[in-house]
């Protein structure tokens, strides 16, 4: 009898669950898929995809997507890392962490037109430099600009998994390694390092895959001098009015995120593999 309520008790939690999958999810991907194979006309065709891979000008979108979200995640976990680390170490962690995480509270084009104004050439960027005898520069509409505020923005999704971790790691190992005679650097390169990489991975996740189809920042921070393929569906489903292939770059960018999804997980049972040998 009891197994009984248990079973329709977890039924009633998953229904939901479900029914926010299948719509949200599953629907809408499967109606970029079908809308990916038809052209402006509404006609059934292949040559969405066949002009996607046959064009030089989508594949070096690609290729910027790809690499400017490679800049950005380096940028954001080269920042955020050591503050996880530093925040594990102080006094009131989640107190800081909260610092963090309120920025994310802020509606992104308020952040976006915050940075307008410290970057322009009466900004506070450019106020500071003409203080210490640079004088104004562009610092507005440059790649710069647009690496630094996405990085920014991204900092708080990529300092949470890696602190987790972090805070999970158990000490004995750090003392155990120093005991046994390691230096800093090989205490952390060989034990705190591979330990917390299943939180690197999962901030990796949490950071890359957005940077792929960023398209509000390219216009405002970058000046559309930073094309993405966020920016050319954008423009497709927009503008252009092809919806097609607007799709087909939407069915690209998915095949891409499940790939790097799948890149980056298992990450705890090969650590735990590597520490056991």
């Amino acid at each position: 009898m009891q197994r009984k309520q248990r079973l329709s008790r977890n039924t009633a939690y998953f229904i939901p669950y479900m029914l926010w999958i299948l719509l949200f999810v599953i629907a809408p991907v499967l109606l970029l898929i079908y809308q990916s194979f038809f052209n402006i006309d509404g006609q059934f065709t292949f040559a969405n995809y066949q002009t996607y891979f046959s064009s030089n000008t989508y594949l070096m979108m690609t290729l910027n997507s790809v690499w400017y979200a490679f800049l950005i995640t380096l940028a954001t976990l080269l920042i955020s890392y050591p503050t996880a680390y530093v925040l594990n170490e102080t006094k009131y962690p989640q107190l800081w962490l909260l610092l963090i995480i309120m920025p994310t509270w802020i509606n992104l084009l308020l952040k976006a037109y915050a940075f307008i104004g410290i970057f322009s050439q009466s900004g506070i960027a450019n106020q500071f430099l003409s203080f210490i005898g640079i004088g104004p520069q562009q610092l507005l509409f440059t790649n710069f600009s647009f690496i630094f505020v996405a990085a920014y923005i991204q900092i708080p999704f990529m300092v949470l998994p890696i602190y987790n971790s972090i805070s999970e790691l158990n000490p004995s190992y750090v003392n155990a390694s120093r005991d046994l005679g390691a230096t800093n650097w090989q205490t952390f390169s060989r034990v705190i390092f591979p330990l917390t990489l299943p939180g690197v991975k999962a901030g990796i996740q949490a950071v890359f895959i957005p940077s792929l189809s960023l398209f509000m920042l390219t216009r405002l921070i970058g000046g559309n001098k930073v094309i993405t393929l966020g920016t050319a569906i954008e423009e497709h489903f927009l503008t252009t009015m092809n919806w097609g292939m607007g799709s087909t770059i939407g069915v690209v960018l998915i095949i891409a995120m499940v790939i790097i999804m799948m890149l980056t997980s298992g990450g705890k049972r090969r650590t735990r593999k590597g520490m056991t040998k």
